[in-house]
């Protein structure tokens, strides 16, 4: 048994409601298949006065693809059996299909399927039903990229997943994980609720921080095998430590589940049935994160330590931040403290990448650093002794105007330029997606463009669209069904020999290169 510091474990332990404010949360640390520390605080819910406790059922949102991935392979053995079957839910799509086991890792090429509902004119809190899900992946033509080449995160992968379960078992999801993988390990009161209206128990998810206060989130979508699964804390304190007792056998599920996956040039990837690929200072990390409108949680396994650590918030504070803290601190890691170094104002500004189409922008921030918005959430970036710009998942070089973006984990290089300029008043107009038959419309209120998307599911609401460059605008999208929001909409204008515009590539990076010709 590798010896953990305790005492620096229980230090973390007792900051959490500190440093996490919000109504309630619970966290654990599984060593060695036994459980060393663990908390719990705050409600429930705040109105009723209910405390939270180890055996309050949460959302664990996307912690729930690692269980559905475990059914795919208890049920089938390999992903490669239902390859033909996906046929059926991706009616009109053009070209190589992706395989199964690209949906599981990740690397499908398929775009976001909430982020798609944007596109789609959802009301982020509105109804999205099974059969809208059916609907909307059966629109789906084509991929963002090539299947198997790069990573790129798509609830709808799981959700396609969960149609083939169900389909080829003739057994609901629910009843397979129950009898499957949650009994078996001991999860007594788990199971899947794709309904997230209500939690069951009763327990409330709330918006908001202590300077704006703490609202009931409202949340009216049905998912089912990228989330949905509710658990306690003591459900997944009993999931680790079934974990730690199959250990050995290695075709037990969570070894099978978290065996190494490559690109298909040969570069391994970052990410595996559903579960990510990470590295602390050294030590090997699977695990995953989870977050719906209200709720967050984060479980991290260090299998050559045989250790677990998992945080349950009812609120959207930093339940990954705070796991990570627990896992390092269990570990002995600090995380390193480098000094900082100057940041050459000429980095500051947009860049496009004509490629992906998609934008980057960097701005000072505090502490020296910079402030990049690209994927769905900004990402904070420190200067390096090369003169390159990192964070976790993204380093910058720059020469001149031009930067050099790599996102190792996902396999994407891209060359970018800079681009400023202020943009033309004829982008005003309707544009129409035939793959998602879906339209983009533009009005100009008061010399300002605004934009909103309109699709089977209702008519979005107007947002303001912010000019990066004569020709390319930022959509921001803060609000969605699901959450994390897609953070931005790059809008990039196609124009014909006479300048006039024929068209628009709209994407975000969970959804890129979305093509609209004007009506």
């Amino acid at each position: 048994m590798q010896a953990v510091d305790k005492s620096a474990i229980d230090a973390v332990m007792r900051g959490l409601s500190d440093q996490y404010k919000g109504p309630g949360g619970v966290a654990a640390v599984i060593k060695d298949g036994e459980v060393i520390a663990k908390r719990v605080w705050g409600y429930a819910d705040l109105d009723k006065r209910v405390p939270m406790s180890a055996a309050t059922l949460m959302p664990i949102c996307s912690v729930s693809k690692e269980f559905t991935c475990a059914a795919l392979l208890d049920a089938f053995g390999e992903p490669s059996v239902l390859d033909d079957a996906l046929a059926a839910y991706l009616p009109d799509f053009e070209g190589a299909r992706p395989k199964v086991v690209d949906l599981c890792n990740n690397q499908s090429g398929l775009r976001d399927y909430w982020a798609l509902t944007v596109i789609c004119g959802a009301d982020p809190e509105g109804l999205f039903t099974p059969d809208d899900a059916r609907k909307l992946l059966g629109k789906l033509r084509t991929t963002h990229f090539e299947s198997g080449t790069h990573y790129s995160y798509n609830n709808g992968n799981f959700r396609l997943l969960s149609f083939l379960i169900e389909e080829k078992t003739g057994r609901s999801l629910d009843e397979l994980l129950r009898e499957r993988i949650f009994l078996p390990a001991g999860m007594k009161t788990a199971g899947l609720f794709p309904d997230t209206s209500v939690t069951p128990g009763g327990a409330v998810g709330y918006e908001g921080n202590i300077v704006s206060g703490f609202t009931p989130a409202v949340n009216n979508i049905h998912w089912s095998g990228d989330a949905g699964v509710c658990a306690s804390l003591d459900d997944m304190i009993a999931w680790d430590q079934f974990i730690d007792a199959t250990r050995d056998d290695e075709n037990g599920i969570y070894n099978r589940l978290s065996r190494p996956q490559f690109y298909k040039d040969g570069k391994p990837a970052c990410y595996s049935f559903g579960l990510n690929h990470l590295n602390f200072d050294g030590v090997k990390i699977t695990g995953h994160g989870g977050a719906l409108r209200g709720w967050r949680c984060q479980r991290f396994h260090a299998a050559e330590h045989r250790l677990s650590v998992i945080t349950m918030f009812n609120h959207q504070g930093g339940a990954s931040g705070a796991a990570e803290q627990l896992m390092r601190a269990a570990l002995g890691l600090q995380k390193a403290k480098t000094q900082t170094l100057p940041v050459d104002a000429e980095w500051y500004g947009t860049y496009f990448d004509p490629q992906t189409k998609l934008s980057l922008s960097l701005a000072p921030a505090m502490d020296g650093q910079v402030h990049a918005r690209f994927a769905t959430s900004p990402e904070m970036m420190a200067m390096q002794t090369d003169g390159s710009l990192r964070s976790t998942g993204m380093i910058l070089q720059r020469n001149g105007d031009a930067i050099s973006l790599r996102r190792e984990a996902e396999n994407l290089s891209v060359q970018m330029h800079r681009v400023s300029g202020e943009g033309r008043a004829d982008i005003a107009g309707s544009y129409y997606c035939a793959e998602m038959d879906a339209v983009f419309v533009c009005e100009i209120a008061g010399n300002a463009p605004y934009a909103a998307f309109e699709g089977f599911l209702g008519k979005g609401p107007m947002q303001p669209l912010y000019a990066i460059a004569e020709d390319i605008w930022l959509l921001p999208c803060q609000r969605g069904m699901d959450a994390p929001a897609p953070g931005g909409w790059t809008v990039v204008a196609e124009r014909d020999a006479t300048g006039a515009i024929t068209g628009l590539t709209i994407g975000c990076w969970l959804a890129r290169g979305l093509s609209y010709k004007k009506r």
